[in-house]
């Protein structure tokens, strides 16, 4: 009888062991899909905001470099010809030189090389523009949304 009392016990603790490590698991698994559905979230990152993009891509030659599609197609007039034609010219990595498109309302009413600057969206481009007052000054430069981060993709420079 003794014997058999003992081998409930041990039936019993067993089995109390096996629900447990059961139950733990359920457990585990449970949080490994709320993290899971967590990480999702996080991976949906949000559009990048083309204003502090801008600010960025201005102030950081590397995070630019990094944010420009090379080698890119520009639109420039070529200094050769009498008549100022525009010509297609592709720039590379090595080539290019840092832009900055920071404004501020003072370029407008500055002594010299007066500018303002417009940006105009349309679903997943940006178009930057600067237009001269009275001084030739005349560009644009047009970014694309790609994986919800703003590139450089193509510029048209015709200021003289």
């Amino acid at each position: 009888m003794k014997r058999t009392a003992v081998l409930i016990s041990c039936i019993i603790s067993i089995l109390m062991f096996l629900i447990s490590c059961t139950q733990n698991r359920d457990e585990k698994n449970s949080n490994t899909g709320n993290e899971a559905a967590e990480s999702v979230e996080v991976a949906e990152i949000e559009i990048e905001d083309f204003s502090v993009f801008v600010e960025k891509f201005s102030q950081e030659e590397s995070f630019q470099l990094q944010r420009i599609k090379f080698p890119i197609s520009v639109i420039v007039p070529d200094a050769g010809n009498e008549g100022m034609a525009q010509v297609k010219e592709l720039i590379g990595r090595y080539e290019w030189e840092q832009l900055d498109l920071t404004y501020d309302s003072t370029f407008l009413t500055r002594p010299f090389d007066q500018y303002y600057q417009v940006v105009r969206f349309s679903n997943d481009t940006a178009v930057v523009e600067i237009r001269g007052i009275d001084n030739g000054i005349y560009a644009d430069y047009y970014f694309e949304l790609i994986d919800k981060k703003w590139y450089l993709v193509t510029l048209y420079e015709a200021s003289f």
